[in-house]
This record gives structure tokens, sequence and C-alpha cells, in this order.
């Protein structure tokens, strides 16, 4: 018997219709790819950072032998 809380409510779930353990299924599923996403979101933020930091950093350092134009 698994109680399930929905709004502080607190319910059997074992007592619930098979269209609501369905949804309550559903539901659950959901949440999980909610956290998923929200860690892959995290790591892909993270990677995004790391490259336009090191994008800034060869920008900011000139190639061996190459020159910089400056507006004069």
């Amino acid at each position: 018997m698994a109680k399930v809380a929905i709004d502080g409510v607190e319910y059997d779930s074992e007592t619930m219709s098979a269209e609501a353990k369905g949804n309550l299924d559903m539901l659950v599923l959901t949440e999980g790819r909610i956290r998923q996403l929200q860690a892959e979101t995290a790591m892909l933020q993270t990677a995004r950072q790391a490259y336009a930091n090191a994008l800034k950093q060869l920008l900011a350092s000139p190639v061996a032998g190459e020159t910089i134009k400056t507006e004069e």
C-alpha cells in the first residue's frame, strides 16, 4: 500500500481507479524525465561555457607567426 501526497493530501495508490493509477504512473515518468533533462541541460551549459572560454583564449592569443591587423 503506497501513499502518495498530492497538494498536501495523502492518497493510497492501492485504492485508486485504473485511470488514476495510469495518471499517477505518467506523472512519475514525467517528473523523472524532467529531472533527467534538467541534468542534461546543466551539463550542456557547462560544456557551452567551457567552449566559450576556450574560444576567448584562442582569439586573445595570436597563433605563432601570424600578425593581428589593427586599425590605426
